[in-house]
């Protein structure tokens, strides 16, 4: 299960920098304007749904004199709560997207034939880096190495 995690974080790096960054603009460009067009439309009492949509097209178009406007004019409260639940169903999505990035099995994206199954260079104690057999990118089984050198091709031949 714990390749599942590692996984996922490996392939998903710049796609967290990249929902980060996207939580903040929506952030100031839709939930700061929603909110303030919100505190604007409700202060005579009652909600009134003309103001509001005259005002969010006006707050959508100069997000950050709106998020400022939030702050100064008392609409703090009510831009936490709506950023809360904002965040939580960001999130919600989020984690699923993250949880259907996580690789199958424990051997996704390996590619076959490469010496990925090798750690810290232990293949060099008897391949060569340099000369020899072609077996994978880098990898060349020595062709003056004493004892068994024969190769096992894996594979099929195309004849057209």
């Amino acid at each position: 299960m714990n390749y599942k995690i590692q996984g996922a974080i490996k392939r998903n790096r710049t796609t967290f920098v990249i929902c980060a960054i996207l939580w903040v603009i929506l952030t100031i460009v839709f939930v700061a304007p929603f909110t303030y067009s919100f505190f604007l439309a409700k202060q005579s009492g009652s909600f009134d749904l003309t103001i509001f949509f005259e005002t969010i097209v006006q707050n959508i178009t100069n997000p950050f004199g709106t998020l400022g406007n939030v702050f100064s004019q008392g609409a703090a409260g009510n831009f936490f709560s709506v950023w809360i639940v904002f965040t939580i169903f960001y999130m919600f999505f989020f984690f699923i997207g993250f949880v259907r990035s996580a690789p199958k099995n424990e051997y996704s994206d390996i590619e076959h034939g490469s010496s990925d199954w090798s750690e810290r260079g232990e293949q060099y104690r008897i391949l060569s880096k340099n000369k020899g057999i072609i077996l994978a990118e880098n990898n060349y089984l020595p062709v003056d190495k004493r004892g068994n050198v024969n190769v096992l091709v894996v594979g099929r031949i195309w004849y057209w």
